[in-house]
């Protein structure tokens, strides 16, 4: 009895286990040129390393018999997404290269010049009003949140100034990035060092 109360004791004393926001990445890297992020899928595919390996989990032998996990690395940043939850190798693979996608386009800064901004095609394409829809499923969120990221960069992550030149309401662009958990950690903590209010999904 007394050898099970320490066992408990020992449990106890183990420390909890930090929050998902402690893993974060809140820094980033500025590049020049096209950002990755926005890149067609031949034109990125270029720069990605694919690599395949077996993952354990909840599906059994029948899961572990195949290297279906795959892990899209971003050659020139070293930058990468990896999805182990799907049975087939090619559905995990189309999901490394969209998480990847977004890894980039939270990670990665370009300098824009805030006086001659131009939307892309493709946002301007689907740009209603002062709205700018978009499911964060969709292929085209990463490209979007890239675009929206440097813009609001180059503003000194000023909301409004941010959306008076992108012609989209405020709330529209809190939206967008609030769609990603870890875009909306790092912009919160590129204001917070600015003196400015956090932004709340």
């Amino acid at each position: 009895m007394k050898s099970s109360k320490n066992h408990q004791n020992i449990r106890r004393k183990q420390p909890s286990l930090l929050p998902i926001e402690d893993f974060i990445p809140t820094r980033h890297r500025m590049i020049e040129g096209n950002h990755p992020a926005m890149m067609s899928d031949e034109e990125l595919l270029k720069q990605v390393s694919l690599s395949f390996g077996r993952t354990g989990g909840p599906g059994g032998q029948h899961r572990n018999r195949k290297a279906t996990a795959c892990t899209a690395t971003h050659v020139p940043t070293d930058i990468s997404g990896t999805a182990t939850e799907r049975r087939r190798q090619s559905e995990n693979r189309s999901l490394s290269i969209s998480r990847l996608r977004r890894n980039l386009a939270i990670t990665l800064r370009r300098q824009v010049e805030i006086n001659v901004w131009k939307c892309s095609e493709l946002w301007g394409g689907r740009q209603q009003g002062d709205q700018l829809p978009i499911n964060p499923k969709h292929r085209d969120y990463p490209h979007l949140l890239a675009e929206t990221l440097d813009l609001l960069f180059g503003f000194e992550f000023d909301l409004s100034s941010t959306a008076a030149c992108a012609s989209v309401s405020s709330s529209q662009l809190v939206k967008l990035i609030g769609h990603d958990k870890q875009a909306l950690t790092w912009v919160n903590k590129q204001r917070e060092e600015r003196g400015l209010s956090p932004l709340k999904s």
